[in-house]
Parts: C-alpha cells; structure tokens; sequence
C-alpha cells in the first residue's frame, strides 16, 4: 500500500503529497466532529469540540491559502492514517454505553487525531522553511499552534474531570456525574 496516491520523485512532490493527506485529513476530521459532539455528555467537552470544528475549518481554508501560495490545486489525497485513526476513535466510543466513561474515551479519541496533526504540521513547517517557503511554513505554524493548543485543552479537561468522574462511574456504578 503506497501513502500518497500520486507517485513522488522530489522533495516538492513529498511536500505536496503530505500536504494533499493534511487537507484530506481535515475535511474527514470535520464529518466526525459533529458526531463526536452529539457523543458528548460533558458540557466543556462539547464546547471545546465545537470550539475545534469552527478552528478546523479555517484550518481547511489556510491549507487552501498554502496550495494556492505553492502554486498547486487544492486537492485531497486519501490518508490511510487519519482513516484508521477516526475508525479506531469511533470502535472505541461506539462500544462504551456509560457517559462518563464514552467522554473519557471521546478526549483519548480525539487526541489520537490531535496528535497526528501535530506530526504533520511539524513535518510539513519544517519542509516548507527548508525549501525557502517561510510564507506556508508561517500559516502552517498558525495551525500547529492551534492544534497543540487543541491538545492541552483536552488533557487539562481530562485530567481535571473527566477521568475522575470515568473513574467514579467505575468504582459506584449509577452515581451522578461529578463534572463541576
């Protein structure tokens, strides 16, 4: 199985592929964004996804910016990885019936994809600034921060209520959720 659907010989063609598999990636995590905010039972973790929906979509249209700034179509390339990430993050939500466990499971979902993005927004800055692009590498670096941002936001969520409260569930089945 090849990762880019178009055949790279350059350096310009890897930065180009990754840069199709990002663009892709984010217009996936978009489609499951809104079912992982119906998941939600934690008020602050649905804010925070939503928060993240509105951010990912001017993450798409700076991707589209970047394409336009490198000279190439915006197009998607099929990302094997972010596939398997959002399956993997729906298989493990989808089989967990208490909520403060599905939120709990919902933050390590969405973290998987946070940190793939991470990886490739690193790689993608670092790329574009070898080959003299500070112009991509700096819309880039506003999406990167944005993304590790993202990130933060839900281990502070996680870690301050959300595992606890998981956890509370665990030990007192049926107890109410102790979010605040």
């Amino acid at each position: 199985m090849a990762l880019f659907s178009d055949s790279i010989e350059t350096f310009d063609d890897l930065f180009v592929g990754v840069l199709k598999n990002v663009y892709y990636a984010e217009r996936q995590i978009t489609e499951a964004l809104p079912k992982m905010i119906d998941k939600a039972t934690s008020p602050e973790l649905r804010a925070g996804f939503e928060q993240h929906l509105q951010e990912t979509r001017g993450q798409i249209d700076r991707l589209e910016r970047v394409f336009q700034m490198y000279g190439t179509e915006a197009e998607e390339a099929t990302c094997p990885a972010i596939d398997g990430i959002i399956k993997a993050g729906n298989a493990m939500a989808g089989e967990i019936d208490d909520k403060q466990v599905l939120d709990a499971a919902l933050i390590a979902a969405a973290q998987l994809v946070e940190h793939y993005e991470i990886a490739q927004y690193g790689t993608l800055i670092a790329w574009a600034r070898q080959m003299g692009r500070g112009d991509c590498a700096d819309l880039l670096e506003q999406t990167l921060q944005e993304e590790k941002s993202t990130d933060q936001k839900l281990t502070r969520i996680a870690e301050s209520r959300i595992n606890r409260a998981a956890e509370q569930e665990s030990m007192n089945p049926g107890s109410p959720p102790q979010y605040a």
